[in-house]
């Protein structure tokens, strides 16, 4: 196996790890490996249909990647506003305290701002439950997709 296969199929590896990661981008990190093991095998493996697939499961996880916690959020009835700030407050909160003070940031921004808005302490736990959900889930799946890319690769690699 060429070099640059190891390399590529390094780059899926390191998707799933990225994935549980904030601010790592997995998707994309398994999208850039895919068409670098792809290119690496002279196009000949895998299949073009194989790597439309597992290009859309990349660009499927970048979606998760960006958009999972504040469509729980909304879900979950929270404002525009209230999105907006809590994943602002998240990201400062994550070069301050890392993962954990992203999380905690999002939650309690979450509540702190529906309960400002609405006075119902009862559901500004509602949605803060909701969003720290959704961001949880939406890791929790990105794992998942990557994790399938890096198998996929694997077998068409190794079988």
């Amino acid at each position: 196996m060429e070099p640059l296969t190891w390399v590529a199929l390094g780059l899926v590896a390191l998707a799933v790890v990225g994935s549980a990661l904030p601010l790592v981008p997995g998707g994309g990190l398994s999208v850039v490996g895919v068409l670098g093991y792809w290119w690496s095998t002279g196009y000949a493996e895998p299949s073009t249909l194989l790597v439309a697939v597992l290009v859309g499961v990349g660009i499927l996880t970048m979606v998760v990647d960006y958009f999972g916690g504040a469509i729980a959020a909304r879900a979950g009835g929270a404002s525009l506003v209230t999105t907006a700030v809590a994943v602002l407050v998240g990201l400062v909160l994550l070069f301050v305290a890392g993962p954990v003070g992203f999380i905690l940031g999002i939650a309690a921004t979450v509540f702190a701002v529906e309960f400002a808005q609405h006075a119902d302490a009862e559901a500004g736990l509602r949605v803060a439950l909701w969003a720290t959900v959704g961001v949880l889930a939406s890791t929790v799946v990105q794992v998942v997709l990557t994790g399938s890319i890096l198998a996929v690769l694997l077998f068409v690699a190794f079988v």
